[in-house]
């Protein structure tokens, strides 16, 4: 992990804003020309787009290690807003989804005017598969009126992406491009694409074992295929910047592209593939009726509809500006992994942070935190509560059962899950 140079005094500025006592300033810690490349990129790219047409977490752990039971308010980090709607089925009284990219914002408001006025079949022919031929007429006549205004002009220029009867929704965004790309990529290899199929059709995992272990993993990882997933520009496409690359190097001899294929051995070789729509969706352009987010199953749709979805709010700011601008304590924060890069990039703020979460968090509040690293550096640093206390010292961690929840994550892209307590 480096830290931003901020001069010769950069330690003690940084020790009297909490920021790791350490001083990351030797020449090899400096960011590179080609780091302050490569996140000029990553940020012009994220600027203009958006990056998740679907959650890349999984929302069955993260309901297994939340146990929400009614009543509670919920702070979630957006992203393609999948998830939200699915802790919504849990019943919380308020739901809030913070995201700081708008176009994040705009499809979550996309869904939810879906699911207010749309019949089931047609939200989802949007949503499940992707494609519906009247989503023009649709959308200007029924959805349109409901959304924001950035949510709008989003939308105004974008409903193409639901249209292309060559295409789908889920090939569009920047993480939509990685998948059509791989999409091509197996139309050159038809063998290899067969197989693919035939392990999604696989019954059992014995017969999912035999089949990667005989056919694609030695087809598959071609040295072509790693060059190109230890690429910073296809790691910037998935929302993966550099920092969080290096954490993922740290851990791991064969670097991103061995960390990618042990997580796809994982995911294919230990876990039951019938209910695995993450990956589905990426290699199909569309989810199945019955392997797909739970709010896309009918019986989660009319419950969304009779109400529940009213209880969602989105909210474009930072992390820190959201819980500043409210009082109502907070029961639960599901904050993914947003804090690798912060840690890297903006230490101060991320101190601030931690600062407001203690602040509008309730005693026995619940945290859950993804990170690239199994033992993120700054659960250490970063120091919160009257007595200043590492967050590893300050928070109640929960390590048996993150560990046992991560087990069964059908994602299985990050290296680190916790579950942490405010101590009541």
């Amino acid at each position: 992990m480096w830290l931003p140079y901020a001069g010769k005094n950069s330690c003690i500025q940084m020790s009297r804003m909490n920021a790791p006592d350490t001083c990351f300033v030797a020449e090899s810690a400096r960011p590179s020309l080609r780091d302050r490349i490569d996140q000029n990129v990553f940020n012009a790219i994220y600027r203009r787009a958006l990056v998740y047409n679907t959650c890349w977490e999984d929302p069955a752990v993260d309901r297994a290690a939340m146990r929400l039971r009614g009543g509670e308010h919920v702070m979630v980090i957006t992203s393609a807003g999948c998830n939200a709607l699915d802790y919504l089925l849990d019943g919380p009284e308020r739901l809030y989804a913070v995201d700081a990219n708008p176009r994040q914002n705009a499809l979550l408001e996309l869904k939810v005017a879906g699911i207010r006025r749309l019949g089931y079949a047609d939200f989802f022919a949007i949503f499940g598969l992707g494609y519906h031929p009247r989503f023009a007429e649709i959308y200007h006549k029924r959805l349109r009126h409901e959304l924001s205004l950035i949510a709008r002009e989003w939308w105004d220029r974008h409903g193409y992406w639901f249209t292309s009867p060559r295409g789908s929704f889920y090939y569009h965004g920047l993480a939509g491009l990685v998948a059509r790309g791989f999409r091509l990529y197996f139309g050159m290899r038809p063998r290899l694409a067969a197989d693919v199929r035939n392990l999604l059709d696989a019954g059992d995992l014995e017969s999912q074992r035999r089949l990667y272990d005989r056919h694609i993993a030695p087809a598959l990882w071609t040295p072509a295929l790693n060059w190109l997933l230890g690429r910073q520009l296809t790691m910037n496409l998935l929302g993966v910047p550099h920092p969080q690359r290096r954490l993922v190097q740290a851990q791991h001899a064969d670097g991103i592209a061995g960390f990618v294929r042990d997580a796809i051995e994982y995911v294919f070789r230990e876990l039951p593939v019938a209910d695995n729509y993450f990956w589905r969706v990426y290699l199909n352009g569309a989810y199945a009726p019955d392997c797909c987010p739970e709010y896309l199953r009918p019986e989660s749709f009319e419950r969304l509809k009779s109400g529940l979805v009213d209880r969602i709010t989105t909210h474009t700011s930072t992390v820190t500006e959201f819980l500043r601008a409210g009082r109502q304590p907070l029961t639960h924060l599901v904050l993914l992994d947003h804090m690798d890069w912060m840690s890297s990039y903006h230490p101060r703020a991320l101190v601030e942070e931690w600062d407001a979460i203690l602040r509008r968090a309730r005693l026995g509040a619940r945290i859950l935190l993804r990170s690239a690293h199994a033992d993120p550096d700054f659960l250490r640093w970063v120091r919160i509560g009257p007595w200043r206390q590492p967050l590893d010292q300050a928070l109640n961690f929960d390590h048996d059962l993150a560990r046992r929840l991560h087990r069964h994550d059908r994602v299985h892209t990050y290296a680190g899950f916790m579950i942490a307590d405010v101590p009541a």
